[in-house]
């Protein structure tokens, strides 16, 4: 007599029903999520948005930096790094949708490649000592550099005395971030970027988009764009932003050092620049083109 199977491949075995239920719950909490714009995507999506909408720069009319000018801070690169700008790094666990979508302090930076004027790359140079708004930057001046308002939040670009706990998470040098109080760790100054004609300049106005030395006030240290530390962002690759003085031969800041307080007009020089640069670019074997 033929054995008779009793198995077939459509019955159900072990916790069938344990495991539709589980499935079930997994669809409903999606679902859910999906609605209230809780998904990861969706949050990175509202992320991008608000973190890349256009922002007007000043434009300066007397070719200098006062208080409340919108500006960028660009460094035009060198050896080992792209031309970069001092950008809010913000991910989705910077998020806070309560009561309206924004970032929370706080936050890091970065410097990015894209040179568009933007929530992310746009500061505000602020007033600590009661000067009024409009009134001319001076170097040796101390001021503080602010994010836009709304999903921004107006915060502050800090530093602190370097520590084991608290550093830069490539370099280990001086960590920059942003935090939502004005406080001595948010002050800055402006040098000029030759040191043998720092003593003429001290106290004159500070032009905009030309090279200067940017200085953290309690720590003395300068502001710079490190090429040879690599952050992977919700950006992008970009360069890990540190409060760290290089000092040449000579005694004097390297162009990791240097940065440029862009206004509307130079803003339309750095796209320029750009074009012309991937206008003349070769396509290569990994870079093909499009």
């Amino acid at each position: 007599m033929d054995q008779v199977k009793t198995y077939r491949t459509n019955v159900r075995i072990g916790n069938w029903n344990e495991d539709l239920r589980l499935e079930e719950d997994a669809k409903n909490e999606y679902l859910e999520k999906k609605q209230r714009g809780e998904l990861a995507a969706q949050k990175v999506e509202v992320l991008k948005q608000n973190m890349l909408r256009p922002v007007d720069l000043t434009a300066s009319s007397d070719g200098r930096l006062h208080f409340g000018d919108v500006v960028m801070l660009v460094n035009m690169g060198g050896e080992n790094r792209a031309r970069s700008t001092v950008s809010i790094n913000a991910d989705i666990n910077s998020l806070n949708k309560t009561p309206s979508p924004a970032i929370q302090a706080p936050c890091g930076i970065s410097a990015g490649q894209c040179v568009d004027a933007c929530t992310r790359t746009a500061f505000i140079i602020t007033s600590i000592d009661g000067s009024p708004e409009g009134s001319t930057l001076h170097f040796e001046q101390s001021f503080a550099l602010r994010t836009t308002s709304g999903f921004a939040m107006g915060l502050y670009l800090s530093s602190d005395l370097q520590s084991f706990q608290k550093c830069s998470k490539k370099s280990r040098l001086q960590e920059v971030n942003l935090d939502d109080k004005c406080s001595f760790l948010t002050w800055w100054k402006i040098l000029h970027f030759d040191p043998q004609e720092r003593l003429e300049y001290e106290g004159q106005p500070v032009p905009a988009n030309e090279d200067v030395v940017i200085i953290h006030c309690k720590t003395n240290h300068a502001l710079a764009a490190l090429g040879d530390q690599v952050l992977w962002t919700t950006y992008g690759k970009e360069y890990e932003v540190t409060a760290h003085t290089f000092l040449d031969s000579h005694k004097a800041e390297k162009d990791t050092n240097h940065w440029m307080l862009c206004t509307a007009e130079n803003r339309l020089e750095l796209l320029n620049q750009s074009q012309s640069t991937a206008d003349n670019q070769e396509p290569t074997e990994a870079n093909p083109g499009i």
